[in-house]
């Protein structure tokens, strides 16, 4: 199940919202209260997963392709 990361929506001006992590299954409706608080809160978005690699080492094609890439 992937874990969402949600932030209170506070009511007083000036107030910094708390963040928490929850895990969810992508079929659940996003929280819209805190579980514990009651608090109003909204999930937000992170970066997730990448994958990140060297470009010398997945070009295969034996030369410098010319497109600024690095690759040759």
């Amino acid at each position: 199940m992937p874990t969402y990361v949600y932030e209170t929506i506070p009511s007083k001006k000036g107030a910094k919202p708390a963040q928490f992590e929850v895990q969810q299954s992508m079929k659940d409706a996003p929280l819209k209260v805190h579980p514990e608080t009651g608090e109003p809160v909204r999930r937000l978005i992170s970066g997730g997963y990448g994958f990140v690699g060297n470009a010398k080492e997945s070009h295969n094609h034996g030369g410098s392709c010319g497109a600024g890439c690095g690759c040759g």
